[in-house]
């Protein structure tokens, strides 16, 4: 679906450059083809699209993260693309997720930083969190193993 987004990465990187030079929090674009939503959050940036007849729909959720069974029976959590990993939504606050809480599909359990935009990982799987494998802050790539999770 982010193939829909009528911008392209580089387009979103110079909306938010621009952004971030200003003193504003928050910018609304609105076309006749889609509506885009940037907002600061912390050091980095959120954002969500809209095409023009369609739903809202946050980027980053419209790039599901893969998850993917591994031969110990536990489903593996891979970010949808790489970047900087955070486990909490700023410095300082508790983290998303802690080793034997349970989530849903629905449920965020870190961020990716990319480009300064940052993307909220979804678990994608129901079932409890087994491993937390990257350290906070760490870079990653779209194949490394983010988090371990014995299903329902």
């Amino acid at each position: 679906m982010v193939d829909d987004l009528p911008l392209t990465p580089e387009d979103v990187e110079e909306i938010t450059s621009i952004l971030s030079k200003s003193s504003y929090d928050v910018l609304d674009i609105e076309t006749a083809r889609f509506r885009l939503r940037v907002k600061r959050a912390g050091e980095g940036f959120t954002q969500e699209w809209t095409p023009i007849g369609g739903e809202t729909k946050e980027v980053a959720s419209a790039v599901e993260p893969e998850v993917a069974a591994e031969q110990d029976g536990l489903l593996v959590i891979k970010p949808p693309l790489p970047g900087t990993f955070y486990r909490a939504p700023q410095p300082g606050a508790p983290p998303f997720v802690e080793v034997g809480d349970k989530v849903t599909a629905d449920t965020v359990v870190a961020i990716i930083e990319t480009m300064k935009l940052m993307n909220p990982v979804h678990a994608g799987v129901e079932g409890e969190i087994v491993e937390i494998i990257p350290e906070n802050a760490e870079p990653i790539e779209a194949t490394t193993v983010l988090m371990k999770v014995k299903p329902a």
